[in-house]
């Protein structure tokens, strides 16, 4: 079924529009804000699924998105701008060919600093709120997930974590730190603390900041995003820095 345009003011369009990293005839990357929701829920407001028709296409077409990020999570999302490449993203994905890597901040730096987390995960939908949790291999349902970790800065406030999902369960991340004892800052649902170095967490302190993707066209790209600024704020209260990488943002 065709989906009505929304109409968007030409000042959100801009916004919107301004949130690209990378754009060409086929694939849209973006860098999505926090305490935006990918997509529609049980409650109609505005989502980044919606606000996607500022690229609308003069056939009326618009991109849709691949993959979806938490509605508190910041950072790289995927959308593809046609069917043929919506097709070859979504069989990329099936096949885990999509590498992605987010930052975390927890309370205290994770032992062994760098690490693999195999841990099944079990869906629970308790009302309208769905969560995920810690399981078993032999419990009934519980899903396969892998979840792979490494400390990049520590202080005596706490530590960033780059985290990179294996697998793609919801909440994955999120439970598996978690289960291993460093639950995410600002993470209310799975127990993480709501200040970090004396500052309060304004929001789940996780960000995706860089996409490994197989493009239509052959090859790969890597596209990353820098954390927010609050983000940044709480890491500097910490004194945790981001280590420099050698490659570029896009290539």
């Amino acid at each position: 079924m065709a989906r009505t345009p929304l109409d968007l003011p030409p000042e959100e369009a801009a916004a919107v529009r301004s949130w690209a990293l990378f754009e060409d005839p086929h694939v849209l990357v973006l860098n999505k804000p926090a305490g935006l929701s990918s997509q529609g829920g049980g409650i109609r407001v505005n989502t980044l699924d919606d606000l996607l028709w500022a690229f609308m296409r003069s056939n009326g077409k618009r991109p849709e998105l691949v993959h979806r990020l938490d509605r508190d999570t910041s950072g790289v999302i995927l959308a593809a701008k046609t069917k043929p490449a919506a097709g070859f993203l979504g069989k990329a994905i099936q096949a885990r060919r999509l590498k992605k890597t987010y930052l975390a901040l927890v309370a205290s730096a994770p032992e062994p600093a760098a690490g693999v987390i195999t841990t099944p995960l079990l869906r629970e939908d308790i009302g309208r709120e769905s969560y995920m949790r810690l399981s078993t291999p032999d419990t009934p349902d519980a899903k396969a997930a892998e979840s792979r970790y490494r400390t990049l800065s520590r202080s005596d406030e706490g530590a960033l974590v780059e985290l990179e999902p294996v697998t793609g369960r919801m909440h994955q991340l999120r439970v598996h730190m978690m289960g291993a004892g460093r639950p995410l800052i600002g993470d209310v649902r799975y127990g993480g603390a709501l200040t970090f170095a004396g500052t309060a967490a304004p929001r789940l302190m996780l960000h995706a900041v860089r996409l490994t993707f197989p493009h239509p066209e052959g090859g790969s790209r890597t596209v990353e995003a820098p954390p927010p600024e609050d983000f940044q704020a709480l890491m500097a209260a910490a004194g945790l820095v981001l280590p420099e990488r050698s490659a570029g943002a896009e290539r």
